[in-house]
């Protein structure tokens, strides 16, 4: 029989312990890949290597006309060789973790790139149903490298330092710009007009008139570069600007921040996911900008070579330059990423691609 005292103590006894709730299983594609054993993707990449090799060294090249593809058992070597390192990165275990982890992204890709190859070379140099000296098989490239790489490297300097001073101008006029239409209202009441009529105006449009208002080729191509650079930036970071949130600056502003504390603090890191997008769409044009100046008027440079090459029916050279430029470009643009994302490292997420 309970009493009321025994239904008190047993009303204050501890609740039966429970346990902690298990965590729930990570999903299959958020673990981490395991580095030990062999990597199917390398071996498999590593055949279609190899392949290549065998292929460019034992099929004969077919003759058309005077052409003769140098450099052929050299291509075959190059391919044979990175055939050898993948073979090795994808056996070698844990032995290889951090080469091989940046690796196994790119896994499908090492597998595409001998089969295009492949594809390549056979329809060019092995049946020659592209005709020479129009397609050039991918030793030709190799040749190009080794014996005209003076002219291609000067060529590829001369692109680099009009780019970089004509992008620098830009941007910084652009960037600058940007702030003070978005933050002054007279700018942009007189300056926003303006902008948006002449802003969408492509810079190779405006070719002829800066080569006759210009006292060089090299000004003017400067001057196109910077203008294909100031647009995109000067809007992108007008809008970042202004569509900062409203609350920030009152919060700022009742710890007495000044003006300058509100535009340099507060409106500008506000705006650098805004900011960075212009600068790629800007680097984009400025680019594209470039090869026209230097096919148009500017005695040197990737645009120069390229006319160059094809005034000689050197394709080959083309398609090196090509490369070069897509190399380049390439670069910049994972330059660009890296500087993003270090300096929005306090905003990770914020942009996506």
């Amino acid at each position: 029989m309970s009493t009321p005292f025994n239904q008190t103590l047993a009303h204050r006894q501890p609740p039966p312990a429970t346990r902690p709730p298990r965590p729930a299983p990570a999903p299959q594609t958020l673990t981490e890949p395991t580095l030990e054993g062999p990597w199917p993707t390398g071996l498999v990449a590593s055949a279609a290597w190899l392949a290549l090799a065998a292929l460019t060294y034992f099929w004969p090249n077919q003759q058309v006309g005077f052409s003769d593809w140098a450099f052929t058992t050299e291509f075959a070597i190059a391919a044979a060789t990175a055939a050898m390192l993948i073979l090795t990165i994808a056996l070698s275990g844990t032995r290889a973790g951090p080469i091989r982890a940046r690796l196994r992204p790119a896994g499908q890709w090492l597998i595409a790139a001998p089969l295009l190859l492949a594809a390549w070379e056979t329809a060019t140099a092995k049946l020659g149903l592209l005709p020479p000296p129009f397609f050039a098989p991918p030793q030709s490239l190799i040749e190009v490298f080794t014996e005209d790489w003076s002219r291609l490297g000067l060529s590829t300097a001369h692109s680099a330092r009009l780019l970089a001073t004509g992008f620098a101008l830009g941007a910084a006029t652009g960037f600058i710009t940007g702030v003070w239409i978005g933050w002054s209202r007279i700018a942009g009441y007189w300056v926003h007009p303006v902008l948006r009529f002449l802003g969408p105006v492509p810079a190779s449009a405006l070719l002829p008139l800066a080569f006759f208002f210009a006292p060089s080729s090299y000004a003017a191509a400067v001057f196109l570069i910077a203008l294909a650079t100031f647009f995109p930036l000067a809007v992108l970071t007008w809008s970042g600007v202004a569509s900062v949130n409203k609350a920030y600056y009152d919060v700022a502003r009742t710890v007495g921040a000044s003006e300058w504390f509100l535009v340099l603090r507060v409106a500008i890191p506000a705006a650098l996911p805004q900011v960075f997008v212009g600068l790629f769409m800007g680097l984009g044009a400025s680019f594209s900008t470039l090869v026209t100046a230097e096919m148009m008027g500017v005695k040197a440079g990737l645009g120069w070579y390229l006319q160059w090459a094809q005034g000689w029916a050197a394709y080959a050279n083309m398609y090196a330059a090509l490369l070069v430029m897509a190399v380049l470009c390439s670069g910049l643009i994972t330059l660009l990423f890296t500087v993003r994302d270090r300096v929005l490292s306090w905003q990770k997420g914020t942009v996506k691609w």
